[in-house]
């Protein structure tokens, strides 16, 4: 299982802003509730993360890794982990790894033998989207309330876990 970062691990800062500070990297609980489906079906979770405000200059690398440092202690705290976080600090839309571009989830299927055939993306934008299906991924999942051309689509965060359970097959 595939998750974009903004958005879904934590809360969107708003159109054309980043999560520059630690203290701004807000987890939402509706990720929380997904990755515990996730886990409880035998899925592996990835997070693939643009995160252009490193190439502008906004925040640096080290805020990065110190936000993604939080999360796996929070999710540690809640008996919960992800295989592996990759980002794109990349500001040119032509690099391989910034989505729409599949780059990060290839990478992600080659260092930990993932079948991407068998694999879901979810994430808040089209290009989150686009990158799934690039990558091969099976399905995809909308989180918003804008038309979009996703497999499946969720209103919020906080209803994302409820589709899992029902759409999300067990892994074997």
């Amino acid at each position: 299982m595939f998750f974009d970062r903004d958005g879904i691990v934590n809360r969107f800062p708003g159109e054309g802003l980043y999560v520059e500070k630690l203290e701004d990297f807000h987890i939402q609980a509706g990720f929380l509730d997904a990755l515990r489906v996730v886990s409880e079906k035998g899925y592996a979770a990835v997070v693939v993360t643009n995160q252009r405000g490193v190439a502008l200059g906004k925040m640096t690398l080290k805020d990065v890794h110190s936000m993604h440092d939080r999360l796996r202690e929070r999710l540690a705290s809640e008996g919960l982990a992800l295989l592996d976080i990759l980002i794109c600090p990349h500001g040119d839309n032509a690099h391989p790894d910034r989505k729409p571009n599949p780059g990060m989830l290839l990478e992600a299927a080659r260092r930990h033998d993932l079948d991407l055939s068998r694999s879901w993306m979810v994430g808040d934008s089209e290009r989150d989207i686009e990158a799934g299906r690039r990558a091969g991924c099976c399905a995809t999942v909308f989180v918003g309330r804008k038309q979009n051309t996703a497999d499946y689509q969720v209103p919020d965060i906080e209803h994302l876990a409820g589709l899992l359970v029902h759409a999300l097959p067990p892994h074997d």
